[in-house]
């Protein structure tokens, strides 16, 4: 659909499963060269690499740790001793975990912080000082949660990584605008991954969840990869430092809808 993104080269991290994967996987389809990042998931990045190639696309499976500097440039020398340069860095790679603040350990603060925060700051670093050194307008897009915008009790910690991803990709975007290098960031809501398809099993749990979306349906994976391929095209040339929510209205305030209040 977005033939400029033709013979480009892109990474994702955690992009093994779920909206990683679709990420990768319409990347591929639009012909980019995808560096498939994963932390534990091996088989689930080589089926996705298998679906990239089946589709005439170019793929390779890196394993990395994104939380640490090493990682970071294991995937940015993937991508240039396999397919030569670097125009896409997708920061995709999170984690969440449930836990009453005060019961909260530090550890697993830490382990929060460390994929959503730290990770998007050593991939975009990585990925800026590879555009500066090619004299490059590549592109960055952070992907973060409607919860960067809604508050979320027992999960403050993932809801304060996310508000940090949303700053940071705003002042990045301020500081490298100049230089043709766009940042954006996609906040999904609420999708239909296999993380959670048992939760959507439950009727009662995948209502509660419904009732929270004006469009009143669960999302697709595609529909955010949809969103992420525009955001690499040249199609949106004239954005950067936006956040995209893909979320069926989501952060409208649902329980207005009607007019009461």
């Amino acid at each position: 659909m977005y033939t400029d993104l033709k013979n480009k080269v892109a990474v994702v991290t955690g992009g093994s499963k779920g909206i990683g994967e679709a990420i990768a996987i319409r990347l591929g389809q639009e012909r980019m060269s995808v560096v498939i990042n994963y932390h534990s998931d091996e088989e689930g990045a080589n089926e996705a690499v298998e679906k990239i190639e089946k589709n005439g696309g170019k793929a390779v499976a890196v394993q990395a740790d994104i939380g640490d500097e090493e990682g970071a440039a294991t995937l940015l020398n993937a991508a240039l001793d396999n397919f030569g340069t670097l125009d896409l860095w997708v920061n995709n790679a999170g984690m969440e975990n449930k836990a009453s603040t005060h019961e909260l350990s530090f550890d697993d603060w830490s382990k929060v912080m460390n994929v959503n925060l730290d990770g998007v700051f050593l991939g975009s670093k990585t990925a800026l000082n590879q555009f500066l050194k090619e004299d490059k307008k590549g592109t960055i897009i952070n992907m973060s949660s409607v919860h960067d915008k809604i508050p979320w009790p027992t999960f403050s910690h993932y809801a304060a990584s996310k508000g940090g991803v949303k700053l940071f990709t705003e002042s990045i975007a301020l500081e490298y605008a100049h230089k043709g290098i766009r940042v954006n960031m996609i906040s999904p809501g609420a999708i239909n991954t296999a993380i959670n398809a048992e939760k959507f099993e439950d009727e009662q749990a995948k209502q509660t969840t419904l009732n929270m979306i004006p469009m009143d349906y669960i999302g697709k994976p595609e529909e955010v990869s949809a969103a992420a391929a525009w955001l690499a095209s040249s199609e949106s040339s004239y954005v950067t430092g936006t956040t995209l929510y893909v979320d069926g209205g989501m952060t409208l305030y649902p329980s207005f809808e009607k007019g009461d209040g």
